[in-house]
């Protein structure tokens, strides 16, 4: 479904990816795990269009993306629901939920209902600004938006930051039910053993280079992701 080759992106004369190259196939949830500031987030960027990398390429769906503008990727199938969320905090939930849509016409209604149905906290909410929520119901409004351009590749940049533990449980439950009802799913995330558990497949990127990949099931048992990334010590 994607396949990003040899991609290097370039701050001035920062080079903050030097030429990462993987691939995510359709119907998959992959994992990009990584110490803070090793490039996680600017993948995602990379990708959904905000920074167009200096060489290399991007290929969706056998198409050539690698010079589309941001605003155009959700007619291609690819939301990015990025750190931080960045909803509307003005906006009630339902009038984030429509910007989520802005690029589809005919009514909404429907869709509205599919993502109230699976974040029912929002339908309670719908009225009120998204400045009012919690931290979780942000974060549902976040991804639920991001639905409403109905994408064949969800990107989520830490869904789980900030998180209490019960919320975040119900995060990972819904980005599984996700990809159950069809989309494609990458996703960066701090908490790499909850990552580990929900992904199918998984790549380790450390100062700006993807440096291995396996399945979620082996890197789980990987000693170098165990020590690094789940705080086991490393057997002498």
């Amino acid at each position: 479904m994607l396949s990003v080759n040899h991609a290097v992106l370039r701050y001035g004369v920062i080079e903050a990816l030097h030429g990462i190259s993987f691939e995510i196939e359709e119907g998959e949830i992959v994992t990009l795990l990584g110490a803070n500031g090793a490039g996680k987030s600017t993948t995602l960027r990379m990708i959904s269009g905000l920074h167009a990398p200096s060489s290399g390429s991007i290929v969706f769906e056998g198409r050539d993306v690698t010079h589309v503008k941001a605003h155009e990727f959700s007619s291609f199938g690819i939301s990015h629901v990025p750190e931080g969320r960045r909803i509307f905090a003005q906006m009630t939930v339902e009038e984030n939920l429509e910007m989520g849509a802005f690029r589809r016409r005919g009514s909404l209604t429907g869709d509205i209902d599919e993502i109230y149905a699976m974040f029912p906290i929002l339908q309670d909410r719908q009225k009120q600004k998204g400045a009012n929520l919690s931290g979780g119901e942000q974060q549902m409004l976040a991804i639920g938006r991001a639905l409403m351009a109905k994408p064949r590749l969800l990107l989520l940049d830490e869904p789980s930051m900030g998180l209490a533990p019960k919320i975040i449980q119900q995060i990972f439950e819904i980005i599984s039910q996700i990809r159950d009802q069809g989309t494609t799913v990458f996703v960066v995330e701090q908490n790499a053993q909850q990552a580990l558990r929900l992904a199918d497949r998984g790549y380790v990127m450390e100062n700006g280079r993807i440096v291995f990949g396996d399945s979620a099931a082996k890197l789980l048992d990987d000693p170098r992701v165990r020590a690094v990334y789940l705080g086991e010590p490393v057997d002498s």
